[in-house]
């Protein structure tokens, strides 16, 4: 069986505040923490509000390479997600704005096309994820 070769890596150090994580993916830098309420000292968004941000950044870009790709006039896609989770129940509330001379057929469209992004369809899907403890440098 060939081994699949990753998507993207993301490497991340606990370091600083109680539960601020220094991130790097690719040649960018990034925080996250827990809010001050939950012991952290909000020195980053939180875990769920970095998937929400993956979630939100694929389904503008995806939107804007559509509308590039069919010609469209799109001045701006904004996009705005809460994540929900009471009890056994979790979901994703995803609300999406398009400012662009499109008629509602391109509107309900851009819906659908929306719902089948890589990021969507990964979260929707759920991931196997295979963990392993390595030993210290």
């Amino acid at each position: 069986m060939a081994t699949a070769h990753p998507v993207t890596r993301a490497r991340g150090v606990l370091a600083g505040a109680a539960y601020e994580t220094k991130i790097t993916a690719g040649r960018h830098a990034l925080s996250s923490d827990e809010p001050q309420g939950a012991g952290g000292a909000d020195a980053g968004p939180a875990p769920f509000a970095l998937v929400l941000s993956g979630l939100i950044a694929c389904t503008a870009i995806t939107l804007r390479m559509y509308a590039e790709r069919k010609g469209l006039t799109l001045r701006s896609v904004t996009v705005d997600a809460a994540y929900h989770h009471e009890g056994e129940d979790s979901h994703v509330d995803r609300v999406i704005t398009l400012d662009g001379d499109l008629d509602d057929a391109v509107r309900a469209r851009m819906g659908e096309i929306a719902d089948r992004t890589p990021v969507t369809l990964a979260l929707k899907a759920g991931m196997n994820i295979k963990t392993r403890i390595a030993a210290p440098a």
